[in-house]
Formats: C-alpha cells, structure tokens, sequence
C-alpha cells in the first residue's frame, strides 16, 4: 500500500454519530502530501461536559457548522482509493459507520488499518500504556494539541509510518 489516509474523529457526546469533527491526513510514498480539518454539526446536537473537557469543543464551536453528509462530500472523493487508518481504529470506524447509517448514507466498507493494536505488536510492554501520545512520542512525535482531530490524524500517520507495513 502506497497510500493512506489518517483520520481522526472527535464526538460532542456519547453517541457515536455525535462527529463534532474530522481530521484528515494524506500520505503518498512516505510523506504527507496533503491535510484538513473540518468542524461538524453533531447529531444529536449537545455537548456533554466530558467531551468538551476532553477536545474542548463547544455547542458555539459547531452551531453554524455544516452537517456530516455536507462535510463528507468533500472529503469523500479525496480518500478514494486511500486505505483509512486511525488510532483505535474501533472509534473511528465505527464513529463513521454510524454517521453513515443515521443519514441514510450508502457505507462503501473502507479499508481501516490500526495503529493501537500495530503499536501493541511493535512496542508490547516497551511502553506504559499505547495510548495515542505514548505511542506518537516513541515514534518521534511530539503531539502537542492532542485531542485535536487534526492533530491527532498527524500523530496517527507518523506512528503508521513507523509500526504498520503500508
């Protein structure tokens, strides 16, 4: 595989079609080529108190936000023929997943790859635990704005780049 995308998804609440926004970063031969961030109207549309402690993101931050499907449409055709990686692929994929079937939306099965069970084979019980930021600072990364879904994709690629064989 030649080419990947990072992604990363932040919630507004429990639920997983709460996407309050996307980051995305593009890998082609080994090096980014390409990224972008997107806020995201949630659905449901509230804020719980552990989500906006933990991303900082607010019902004022995605008010006038574009909704999921508006937002994919544009990131849709830039990940064709991308295979999807993501820190605890689970979340992420299955954070679109749900996205995808709340808005009627046709689900075209995306390859996910991921770097949390990869880091798990790579590092074993070299690190205290694999979370993303153990994880980014063992590759070499240092992820300052964690959290950030753009910020979290960059870390996920350079982990990629380093534990999986794409």
């Amino acid at each position: 595989m030649k080419k990947f995308a990072a992604i990363d998804f932040e919630t507004a609440n429990g639920k997983r079609t709460s996407v309050c926004s996307v980051g995305v970063v593009f890998v082609v031969d080994g090096e980014i080529v390409n990224s972008l961030y997107r806020l995201i109207k949630p659905n449901p549309n509230y804020y719980s108190w552990f989500c906006t402690n933990v991303h900082g993101l607010t019902y004022e931050d995605t008010k006038n936000a574009l909704t999921f499907p508006e937002v994919w449409m544009e990131i849709a055709p830039q990940i064709e023929g991308f295979s999807l990686v993501a820190h605890n692929a689970r979340f992420d994929e299955g954070c679109l997943r749900a996205v995808y079937e709340l808005y009627g939306m046709s689900y075209p099965n995306y390859p996910f790859y991921d770097t949390l069970q990869a880091s798990r084979k790579v590092f074993g019980k070299g690190l205290p635990n694999h979370q993303l930021h153990t994880v980014s600072a063992a590759c070499g990364f240092d992820l300052l704005n964690h959290h950030n879904a753009l910020a979290d994709a960059e870390a996920c690629a350079m982990i990629a780049l380093k534990v999986l064989q794409l």
